[in-house]
């Protein structure tokens, strides 16, 4: 986002604090003050939610039917923010509105909880850093959340910070986490022993979001673009890409629910393999979550995917 307009953005929602009275207050059902908790998008609210119960007041700050990446906060975006207790995120690589409303929020006691914190993140694509147009360039891989062991690092994260900000609680934020954090474990547990077996280590996916998981299970992911999942690959990459493809008898092209496969279907096309969907759970549409779509489910199934398409 350019700084003039950030400059504008700042001034507006400075002026909608202003005149805005008393927050109302979040109680559970013992009248107890509950914490009021503003996440920034899907895997940040389902982590949160798993482990808040019902002690936590849980809302999404961008739609479930947007995408993101490049997402830019409204003044009353910001107001939410600033009305909360805790706002947790990824990483300042995904949400890269974070520094700025940060420094905003100083006087308004909000906690910014970075739930990717302690994690190594690794470098972003030489793709991505040549041809990202944005001020704030995807310069690290901020996608640690497609990686199950990770996801367990995020929970761990999240937690602390509840329990510190409502000590009143800790117990049953525990308890949540652990029962959480067990169902990860499980996951992790599968992850390891299904991509142990498959036959095909190298993935060709048209988002470079899945590096994480691929590390951690033993696999390679081959990026067709950068982080950003609208990005474009030039011709000599896809002329690099054919070649790498035939060489390793890849008969799968991965791309995402959150991108156009057009880039993925003439790779495809050019190589005589099909297409398959990896979802990066950046979008989770509030009808999925309510058909019992989460996190561990959509997980399973990129694995089931996966699986198949390294053994074809």
């Amino acid at each position: 986002m350019k700084r003039t307009k950030w400059g504008i953005v700042l001034a507006a929602t400075v002026a909608l604090l202003a005149g805005c009275g008393a927050q109302n207050v979040q109680t559970n059902n013992d009248g107890e003050k509950q914490l009021k908790i503003m996440t920034s998008f899907y895997p940040m609210y389902e982590f949160t939610k798993k482990i808040a119960g019902n002690q936590a007041d849980v809302e999404l700050l961008i739609p479930s039917s947007t995408e993101p990446h490049d997402w830019e906060p409204t003044p009353k975006d910001i107001k939410k923010v600033h009305d909360a207790d805790l706002f947790i995120y990824n990483s300042e690589y995904m949400e890269t509105f974070v520094p700025t409303i940060e420094a905003a929020a100083e006087s308004e006691g909000t906690v910014f909880v970075e739930a990717s914190k302690g994690i190594t993140l690794m470098e972003g694509s030489e793709e991505e850093e040549e041809h990202h147009d944005h001020d704030h360039s995807h310069e690290m891989d901020p996608h640690v959340w497609l990686s199950p062991a990770l996801a367990m690092k995020e929970v761990k994260t999240i937690t602390a910070s509840l329990m510190e900000s409502d000590p009143t609680h800790e117990d049953e934020y525990k308890k949540n986490s652990e029962t959480y954090l067990k169902e990860l474990s499980a996951l992790d547990g599968e992850y390891k022993e299904k991509l142990a077996l498959v036959p095909k280590k190298e993935m060709i996916t048209q988002h470079a979001a899945f590096g994480y998981l691929a590390h951690d299970y033993g696999l390679e992911q081959i990026a067709i673009a950068g982080l950003s999942p609208e990005q474009e690959p030039t011709a000599a990459k896809l002329a690099e890409l054919k070649t790498f493809a035939m060489e390793h008898d890849i008969n799968v092209i991965y791309f995402e629910e959150v991108a156009l496969p057009k880039v993925a279907e003439t790779l495809a096309k050019e190589i005589g393999a099909k297409t398959t969907v990896l979802n990066t759970l950046e979008l989770v549409s509030e009808e999925d979550q309510k058909n019992g779509h989460d996190y561990i489910s959509i997980m399973k199934n990129n694995l089931d995917a996966i699986v198949q398409a390294q053994s074809a």
